[in-house]
């Protein structure tokens, strides 16, 4: 079925104009960016498929070329229209960040570090430098361990802390497991960080763990 024979009012355009995107399925979103579909498969029929083949939006978008390619109804064209979408949603969700707001809720700054860092397959440690109204100078991922583990350099935060006009520092690491509470040597790390930082009058805002979907707060939960 091609999705000119679908009712126009159940056509992805068509209830996205209507409804709004949010209204939409993961399918019917990427049917969009699909436009079109393979022989005898709608670009929905198409999007339903890679979904289940990949488990979900987080892994198809983040499959690299080589293995996108080898998939009937798909090539260069569509993969750069997933990779442009993908793109594009992340510089929309930093440049506030950078631009303009100060990050003064976790919830802003959970959100922009979930887009972020969600689907990194290896635990990374990254790091937000802030300025004196807590306005975003920089973010950097600064290291990258194996899938459960990271070793963070302190020396080198501070090397780079230096670099910038930095009063306040926030922390985020992912758990490529999915699960963002954080462990014991989590919580004594941000300890140990914030007592070698603040002799150089460097503030630790917060330390957040990122998850597949959600995100832990060291500040939320009084624990900084």
């Amino acid at each position: 079925m091609k999705i000119s024979d679908i009712p126009l009012n159940e056509r992805p355009r068509e209830r996205l104009i209507a409804y709004g995107a949010e209204a939409l399925t993961d399918a019917e979103l990427l049917a969009i960016f699909l436009r079109t579909g393979r022989k005898g498969h709608s670009a929905i029929a198409l999007a339903h498929e890679l979904l289940e083949q990949f488990g979900g939006l987080n892994n198809l978008l983040n499959t690299d070329f080589k293995t996108l390619s080898k998939i009937s109804g798909l090539g260069s064209a569509k993969f750069c229209q997933l990779r442009a979408g993908l793109e594009l949603s992340l510089r929309y969700l930093q440049e506030p960040l950078q631009r303009g707001p100060s990050l003064s809720t976790a919830f802003a700054t959970k959100q922009f570090l979930i887009r972020k860092m969600r689907h990194l397959k290896n635990e990374t440690f990254a790091v937000l430098f802030l300025d004196s109204h807590n306005r975003l100078i920089a973010y950097e991922e600064l290291f990258r361990g194996t899938v459960n583990s990271t070793t963070i350099h302190l020396r080198i935060i501070i090397e780079r802390a230096l670099t910038h006009p930095t009063v306040g520092l926030i922390f985020a690491h992912n758990h490529p497991s999915g699960d963002p509470t954080p462990s014991q040597a989590d919580k004594n790390l941000t300890q140990e960080f914030i007592k070698a930082l603040s002799p150089l009058d460097l503030s630790v805002k917060d330390h957040i763990i990122v998850g597949h979907s959600n995100a832990f707060s060291f500040a939320e939960e009084s624990l900084i």
